[in-house]
């Protein structure tokens, strides 16, 4: 552990020591941060949202659809839950609207995915059979050599789900991906909310690498409880037994 942290500014390890208790995470977040090359900032960040138990927790088939020793690290780029509390999204968005947010923090979102994601484009066109069809968001990894979907949902897991993505992987294959030089593309399914076993069962024959994960918005969460809460005001007249001012 002293041999690692030497590895890492003095402040860096003043914030893992102040707020990490375990020797264990402590650890994992200096390795972390030394083959990423964290900002402090960033270092905060990725503590205060639990990456430690989010890194490599996502539902996928990795195992059985890419080789060793690529399946191990493509495991390890997926989360689960991803946290997007940089948004500001209420309950009614619309999945049009979840993608043009991410979009706006481009920055924001690429940190999250982590280190190695190329954003490639979003809507990104495809023509297959003659008919033409949009991939949500492409990326490109530059660890793992492979171009990677993402398909957005603003609601819950659905096995269908995985059959468009299924498809655009194909297409990708054949139309984007360079045989030569490119692994097989991968996609990931990011979901408000998904059950465990039905994800499972959904990948269980898919020959296609994919990860599902689900996505929290705590900070819209935030505001919408704020919103519905009563202000001072309100609180101050319902014990006093007053009207509140308008």
């Amino acid at each position: 552990m002293q041999q690692v942290a030497a590895q890492i500014p003095w402040f860096h390890n003043c914030v893992i020591l102040d707020k990490l208790k375990d020797r264990a995470e402590r650890e994992w977040y200096v390795r972390e941060t030394v083959n990423n090359g964290w900002s402090r900032n960033v270092l905060v960040h990725q503590i205060e949202s639990d990456l430690f138990r989010r890194q490599g927790k996502a539902v996928t088939n990795l195992h059985r659809t890419l080789p060793s020793p690529q399946s191990d690290l493509a495991r390890e780029i997926l989360k689960d839950p991803y946290s997007f509390d940089f948004l500001s999204l209420g309950e009614r968005a619309s999945e049009r609207d979840l993608h043009r947010s991410l979009l706006a923090h481009l920055r924001d979102f690429l940190i999250e995915l982590g280190v190695g994601f190329a954003f490639v484009g979003s809507e990104h066109p495809l023509e297959v059979g003659g008919q033409d069809f949009r991939i949500d968001l492409l990326f490109y990894h530059l660890r793992l050599r492979c171009y990677v979907v993402v398909e957005l949902k603003i609601g819950d897991f659905a096995p269908e789900q995985v059959g468009k993505l299924n498809f655009y992987l194909s297409a990708v294959d054949d139309l984007i991906r360079e045989a030569d030089h490119d692994g097989p593309t991968i996609g990931i399914l990011l979901c408000k909310t998904k059950n465990r076993v039905i994800a499972e069962y959904a990948l269980r024959d898919l020959n296609k690498p994919v990860g599902i994960s689900s996505y929290r918005l705590e900070k819209a969460l935030a505001g919408e409880m704020k919103r519905n809460l009563p202000t001072i005001e309100e609180l101050e007249a319902e014990l006093s037994g007053a009207e509140p001012e308008r």
